[in-house]
């Protein structure tokens, strides 16, 4: 297979910069923006805070570092790593702060104790929201003597996810629960999480331990570890944001401007990414190749709602002659190219041709590779494995092996 013009497998970057493995002369790399802090996970497997404008390449879970690009979203837990704090109300239950290391690295986990009565044991929040939307609420845990924990909205049964810390579990779900999720983070520790819609302006957030149920009588010694709470706004959760004394809010990542018109001065050619798309209920992102305008662009579309992806062609300022809709899974690795000739577009998903168009558009005065659509909005949001662009149009044989997972 030959070489693509534009090549980014994420690996070198500076503040501002992410770089092309190709070219390797700076005319295919990436300007990139973030207006404030951000967390990524290190080869290590710890969480590391970056600083504005530094590319998170995210280890999380792979061999490979990712380019890690997510939107706007703040913490509203004014002290996320503090429940001894008087910030957090403890209901039968004690907190005894930096005992063990966290999942950054720092001596900053707390020790989460039950009481010896019989009832629930937690700490808890009153946060103040915004009536019917999505907030997703997340907490780090490890088990101790206990091996559960529980994350809930208000108090019934209804509000509340139980977590099984020794599998890794979600060991049960409330019907007022959107989606839940554990993730493990090394070290016996995991992220636990769940999404629910707001029915009121006003909810209290609850950590607690279980012992067989929510409500149990403690032994007054039994505990599990806590670390990292974090309220937002939105139908999934982002990266740990870190609050120490107020709310915190990281701004969006933008990775725009890859090329330019004598790189991608092609009538014909293969669009190839490889990324875990973020599952947002709410909006849309896109991936596109353009020349900053609506006349010239191939475009992914990525509609989380309704698990699909959408791919556009529109060649010469005469609309679109490609606009094909394809199922994909969320949250997980998809791999997938449009290869066109202006004649004919051909789409591949995963392993497999899903689509054959022989009416498109020719494609000219391309200039440009970008992580949103073409006039810079809708920005993606998720991971970024792989992405190349090729001036010929790849063999079938040829294309579904570099699409397949």
């Amino acid at each position: 297979m030959s070489k693509p013009k534009l090549a980014l497998i994420p690996s070198g970057y500076k503040s501002g910069k992410v770089y092309s493995i190709l070219p390797n002369d700076a005319t295919g790399d990436f300007d990139f923006d973030r207006a404030s802090e951000g967390t990524r996970v290190r080869k290590d497997g710890l969480i590391e805070e970056v600083t504005n404008d530094v590319p998170r390449l995210d280890w999380y879970n792979s061999n490979c570092p990712s380019l890690l690009l997510e939107p706007q979203r703040t913490n509203l837990f004014q002290r996320s790593e503090e429940f001894d704090n008087s910030y957090w109300t403890k209901a039968r239950a004690s907190v005894t702060a930096d005992k063990i290391i966290a999942p950054n690295g720092g001596l900053t986990a707390e020790q989460f104790f039950d009481s010896t009565d019989n009832n629930s044991h937690l700490v808890y929040r009153s946060i103040s929201v915004t009536n019917g939307v999505e907030y997703s609420f997340s907490c780090f845990m490890k088990k101790g003597t206990l091996t559960k924990g529980f994350l809930a909205f208000n108090s019934a049964s209804a509000q509340t996810v139980v977590f099984d810390l020794e599998n890794g579990t979600v060991e049960s779900q409330g019907g007022d629960i959107d989606s839940s999720s554990i993730d493990s983070y090394g070290n016996d520790w995991y992220r636990c999480s769940f999404t629910h819609t707001t029915t009121s302006t006003t909810f209290l957030y609850r950590v607690g331990t279980y012992d067989g149920g929510i409500t149990y009588t403690g032994t007054g010694t039994d505990y599990i570890y806590i670390w990292g709470a974090q309220l937002e706004q939105g139908d999934y959760p982002t990266s740990y944001i870190k609050t120490a004394g107020s709310t915190v809010t990281r701004l969006k990542d933008e990775c725009i401007n890859g090329g330019d018109s004598d790189l991608f001065d092609i009538t014909e050619g293969t669009f190839f990414v490889d990324v875990t798309p973020y599952k947002s209920d709410s909006s849309f992102t896109a991936i596109s190749l353009n020349d900053d305008s609506a006349n010239n662009r191939v475009e992914m579309f990525f509609y989380g709602g309704t698990n699909q992806v959408r791919f556009v062609l529109a060649g010469g300022g005469s609309g679109l002659s490609l606009d094909n809709y394809e199922t994909i899974t969320y949250n997980t690795r998809n791999k997938m190219a449009v290869t066109f000739n202006g004649s004919t577009a051909k789409v591949y998903l995963n392993g497999s041709l899903e689509h054959t168009d022989t009416s498109v558009d020719a494609m000219v005065g391309l200039d440009r590779l970008e992580f949103t659509l073409f006039n810079g909005t809708l920005n993606f949001e998720g991971k970024v494995h792989d992405t190349r662009v090729y001036d010929r149009v790849l063999t079938e044989a040829e294309a579904i092996e570099l699409t397949t997972l």
